[in-house]
């Protein structure tokens, strides 16, 4: 069974660092990109940040700068480091996978982590 599990979610001031973490389990994502997206009430999903198997990235616009998504070298840990964090970063976060060789298509996802930053 394919598990993604985030974890690294809670609170923070504007302004302070968070970092969360996601551990791949039953697959070894060698061939797939990986990504974090996250919602609130207000906003359906959006897509923060991405990385591919050769590790380009591509953050959203309201993150850029600020956020840094990277994974380790046997591709079992995605992670996004959250930098100069504001109110309307609070969401909950997902990390998610495409199939093999990035198909289109965000196939597996983890069941998310809550962020809440207070001003």
């Amino acid at each position: 069974q394919l598990q993604l599990v985030e974890s690294g979610g809670g609170s923070a001031q504007a302004g302070g660092s968070l970092r969360l973490s996601c551990a791949a389990s039953g697959h070894t994502f060698t061939t797939n990109c990986m990504g974090w997206f996250r919602r609130t009430r207000e906003k359906e999903r959006e897509e923060v940040a991405t990385i591919s198997p050769r590790g380009t990235t591509t953050y959203a616009p309201s993150v850029k700068d600020r956020f840094i998504i990277s994974q380790d070298n046997a591709k079992k840990n995605l992670y996004l480091q959250m930098n100069s964090l504001r109110p309307d970063d609070t969401a909950v976060y997902y990390c998610a996978a495409t199939r093999p060789l990035c198909a289109p298509g965000w196939y597996y996802w983890g069941r998310g982590t809550q962020v809440t930053v207070s001003s």
